[in-house]
């Protein structure tokens, strides 16, 4: 089961403010490099997508910054 309220699932918004990117950091991210993004790392469900920790980190190069 999946835990929606685990704090290392977020929006593509909330995750690009939180890395300190702009808030289409993740779309375009998504479009011009989707091999970067490890499997099961994001979902869109309808307009909305959905973002891992994980994925973040694989695609900035960066540890969480809530982490420090």
């Amino acid at each position: 089961m999946i835990n929606l309220n685990d704090p290392n699932i977020m929006s593509a918004k909330d995750a690009a403010q939180i890395w300190g990117r702009n808030d289409t950091y993740v779309r375009t991210s998504l479009r011009q490099n989707p091999d970067k993004w490890p499997e099961g790392s994001w979902r869109k469900f309808g307009k909305q997508l959905v973002v891992t920790t994980e994925g973040m980190e694989a695609v900035t190069g960066e540890k969480d910054p809530r982490t420090k």
